[in-house]
């Protein structure tokens, strides 16, 4: 049985939906004022293979991540670059799915934009301003008034006591608690905003999550997930404006996926280290980095590093090279051992490195029935594949992985077509008992990074 760590509970726990064989999850995505960095991809990668799980396990899922087209940073950012804040945007939403199709991410069931549930916001604020657990300050600004909520820390452990101790000095002056936090903002000149009862204004980051998750999902739904860093305050303030809105549980099971760290340090703009998942992809190739994201834990922390990454390219090779030459067949119960482990694995609260310790084993076993047994290989090819679209792997013809397009430059200089004339003239070589050139021609590749393997079928040549 599938179990979840919980961060509300802080335990995992036996998952069981709300409605049997549905779950409903939402999963905040990107408030889109720049490119997605090497953070950003391990959230999208991350929940895309719990939703395919979910999937493999039979569950009939909707998946909704939403977009945050409206916000301090991208007001900002706008002004910056002297162009209105949609038209910022739209640029970076492109760039956004770009990059997500390029990691083969599956696109969400729902992306709701923040600027699309304008309505749904100002209601929810209206039912807490009714409830009494919401204000409007002095300065127009509508606040959350935390000390009217009893639960309000359960989720992150943080105490009313700590949040006015920890205040700074200059604390706005029309907060009645420190930790009361912005649901609509008083426009101010120049800035994108909305009429309301409270004047015209905008929304608040935080009531922005909790009105799309729940005008998609309903009030209460299974899953809710994000980044370490979203569990405070943005998650706990989602807690609190929703359930004091509708007086009942809002989510049943809160994931976090743990920080990327860059060379053992916090990854910061100040710092520099700051890399975008186009920078990567320069670099190296999709799957390569999807297998570098999920070589650890989700929960944990990953580490960034040019080694790592290293590693990563050499695990998807050995995973298409045991494919390689095979045509994969129906699995049937070919390589139940595998199976079990890996979906043991996965129910284990998606502990990723785990199943993939058994998709390498399975290669194994399929390298060592290629001769013995070529049915069983072609069996257990298919089960790997399976097994490794669960994981957003393993999707692409091994060939063509493994040697690149034809026009594509396998490594700089050489594209695979070239590769393909070089190997015809060194079977020529070869034929005509010209061993030396062939040879020259072997040593030619090999110095460039590209292996040739001779079989009883002629040769074949990889990265």
């Amino acid at each position: 049985m599938l179990e979840i760590h919980n961060s509300l509970t802080r335990r995992k726990e036996p998952f069981r939906p709300i409605e049997p064989g549905r779950v409903r999850m939402y999963v905040c995505g990107m408030t889109v004022y720049d490119y997605c960095h090497v953070g950003h991809a391990r959230a999208l990668v991350v929940f895309d293979v719990v939703a395919r799980y979910l999937r493999y396990l039979g569950f009939d899922l909707t998946y909704v991540r939403n977009i945050t087209d409206v916000d301090d940073k991208i007001i900002q950012r706008a002004a910056e670059r002297g162009i209105p804040p949609q038209e910022l945007t739209e640029e970076f939403i492109r760039a956004m799915h770009e990059d997500a199709e390029a990691l083969g991410v599956l696109p969400p069931d729902h992306e709701p934009r923040a600027t699309e549930a304008i309505d749904a916001m100002q209601s929810l604020i209206a039912r807490l301003i009714d409830r009494g657990l919401a204000y409007q300050g002095d300065n127009g600004d509508v606040y959350f008034s935390v000390a009217d909520f009893p639960d309000y820390g359960k989720l992150s452990g943080k105490r009313l006591e700590d949040l006015r101790a920890g205040a700074r000095v200059d604390v706005e002056a029309a907060k009645r608690h420190p930790g009361d936090f912005v649901l609509w903002k008083r426009a101010k000149p120049g800035e994108p905003s909305w009429p309301s009862p409270w004047g015209e204004g905008r929304p608040g980051w935080h009531i922005e999550c909790s009105a799309m998750s729940t005008r998609c999902l309903g009030e209460h739904f299974d899953i809710h997930g994000g980044g370490l860093d979203l569990q405070f305050p943005h998650h706990e303030n989602e807690i609190a404006q929703s359930e004091g809105a509708t007086g009942h549980t809002y989510v049943n099971y809160w994931m976090h996926n743990g920080h990327v760290r860059i060379d053992d340090e916090k990854m910061s703009k100040s710092l520099g280290n700051v890399f975008t998942v186009r920078d990567i992809l320069e670099r190296y190739r999709p799957e390569e980095i999807r297998h570098f994201l999920l070589s650890s834990h989700y929960r944990s922390p990953l580490n960034y590093t040019l080694d790592a990454l290293d590693n990563a390219r050499g695990a998807a090779e050995r995973l298409y090279l045991a494919l390689r030459g095979l045509e994969p067949a129906r699995p049937g119960d070919a390589g139940a051992e595998f199976r079990a482990r890996f979906t043991a694995a996965m129910d284990d609260d998606f502990n990723t490195p785990v199943a993939m310790a058994a998709l390498f084993d399975l290669a194994r076993e399929i390298n060592r029935s290629r001769e013995t047994d070529p049915e069983q290989a072609a069996r257990l090819a298919g089960l790997l594949r399976e097994l490794g679209a669960v994981l957003g792997l393993l999707e692409t013809d091994p060939d063509s992985y493994l040697q690149g397009g034809e026009d594509e430059e396998v490594v700089p200089g050489l594209t695979a077509a070239r590769i393909e004339e070089l190997l015809a003239e060194r079977m020529e070589a070869r034929k005509a008992r010209d061993f030396a050139r062939a040879d020259a021609i072997r040593d030619q590749l090999r110095e460039r990074g590209i292996v040739i393997e001779d079989g009883a079928e002629g040769s074949t040549w990889r990265r």
